[in-house]
């Protein structure tokens, strides 16, 4: 089997254009992955076309070598989007060898090591950045079902806050924590926010609410703040999605301060992905991979989690995106009672509907503005 083309489908989600890529092989057997990057939808779709001449030709079986023509022999780091770029294509790949084989992405991962996944909701608190708000949101996320969610309670804070705004953050955390109970996980987003020491007090405040996590408190490239930030708070750290290597990952995972770690399949492709997962493991700690893309890499995810022994919780946007989300992709994907299990069905286990797609174009105003005001309605940016 060889492959033959790349090619790549914007979809328009209004909080984040979604890009899809589909690899074709000269036995008809085709594969679906995702490129999507915020902000970026246009630009990994250039450098998938610039690179899928490294691949053309190639058995798609053979992904670690793909991997190492994608990223090493091109002798350049392109970050985020040359590892977004990568996972496209080698996502697909694994797609089609699962196809080829009649068996689920997870089976040649390794297999089920769970009955079914845990989820935490994400993407439910649109209504607005207040207590009241948070409290009724809440509320309706865990009569869905939900044993656990994750917000960002700080608005459109950045590195430090004022005393208004600080105690608006807690007063947020403590109406969630009100309106679920003590039963249910609350997790606490940072989105790379704050300095050390401002995250240091947050964590501190938070603590009487149980936050299961406080993810992403400090930016990730300065490890030693992450690790100094992890050490000293009282609430679990969490973090990882921003890596999009190996080595960045073990030089985090050296100090043994971390042990919640988010890697990120779309940067890192699966195969990436899975050695990770088993050096987190070798280090005595959970995985839980960012899901925030698109809703391929929440399948992707999916698979990954339940041939994972050390998984931990997975992350849902799809139950929160708009409606027409679950027609461009069949079957379905469902989440009951808070819990998934990923496709049956050969490979991904899904298909894509480009008619259906096609209804949704691409839009530059298609992102996500986490450092302004009003960034959790999830609205175009005009």
């Amino acid at each position: 089997m060889k492959i033959t083309d790349v090619r790549t489908y914007i979809v328009g989600n209004p909080w984040k254009n979604w890009l899809f890529v589909q690899v074709d092989t000269d036995e008809g057997v085709t594969g679906l992955g995702e490129g999507t990057l915020n902000g970026l939808a246009k630009t990994v779709e250039t450098a998938i076309h610039e690179l899928k001449h490294l691949v053309l030709g190639m058995d798609p079986f053979d992904v670690e070598t793909i991997s190492l023509k994608l990223i090493r022999d091109v002798y350049s780091d392109g970050g985020q989007v040359q590892g977004s770029a990568l996972a496209a294509i080698e996502t697909a790949c694994w797609d089609i060898m699962g196809k080829a084989t009649g068996q689920p992405l997870y089976k040649l991962l390794g297999g089920k090591c769970h009955d079914k996944l845990r989820c935490y909701a994400n993407g439910w608190y649109r209504g607005g950045a207040n207590e009241e708000s948070f409290f009724n949101q809440a509320k309706e996320v865990v009569e869905k079902g939900y044993t656990a969610l994750k917000f960002d309670p700080f608005g459109a804070a950045w590195r430090t806050v004022e005393r208004a705004d600080f105690a608006s953050a807690i007063r947020n955390i403590a109406a969630v924590r009100e309106a679920v109970g003590p039963d249910v996980d609350i997790l606490i987003e940072g989105h790379n926010r704050f300095s050390v020491h401002t995250a240091l007090q947050f964590a501190e405040a938070m603590t009487p609410y149980s936050p299961s996590w406080f993810e992403a408190p400090v930016p990730p490239y300065r490890v030693s703040s992450v690790v100094e930030v992890a050490k000293r708070s009282p609430v679990p750290i969490a973090c990882g999605e921003d890596y999009y290597n190996r080595e960045q990952f073990a030089e985090l995972l050296k100090h043994d301060a971390v042990h919640i770690i988010q890697l990120e399949p779309q940067f890192l492709g699966l195969g990436a992905s899975k050695q990770i997962c088993g050096m987190v493991h070798a280090h005595n700690g959970v995985t839980a991979p960012h899901s925030a893309q698109g809703p391929i890499c929440s399948i992707v995810c999916s698979h990954l989690n339940m041939a994972t022994p050390n998984f931990f919780l997975h992350e849902i946007f799809d139950d929160f995106n708009h409606s027409w989300a679950q027609d461009i992709f069949s079957p379905p994907f469902k989440v009951v009672d808070g819990y998934l299990q990923p496709p049956e069905r050969p490979g991904l286990g899904v298909e894509i509907n480009l008619e259906e797609a096609a209804k949704y174009p691409y839009h530059p105003g298609h992102w996500l503005p986490l450092f302004k005001q009003g960034w959790e309605k999830r609205e175009r940016v005009e």
